[in-house]
């Protein structure tokens, strides 16, 4: 996986409770934000691309991977909004 570095403003209360708990997991604390939010971006609803069509170009999904996409991401998105069994 290629990582790309980024900067980010925390609170300093926010930024002390990273500390420790990268301290009490002897885990780095990028390590720590980076789950924290692949868990959070998880829960979120996935973008509808702007049109399923025959021509692929930015934002649109071609007609030969419409099928593909739909039972791809649709399902995901099903899942997610029902009730556990």
């Amino acid at each position: 996986m290629s990582m790309q570095k980024t900067t980010l403003y925390l609170p300093s209360e926010l930024q002390t409770e990273l500390k420790w708990a990268a301290r009490r997991l002897h885990r780095p604390q990028a390590e720590l934000v980076r789950e924290a939010l692949e868990q959070y971006l998880e829960g979120l609803p996935r973008p509808w691309p702007k049109s399923i069509g025959a021509f692929a170009s930015d934002g649109v999904v071609s007609g030969a991977d419409s099928e593909d996409w739909l039972r791809e991401h649709w399902i995901e998105d099903l899942q997610r909004k029902l009730p556990p069994r």
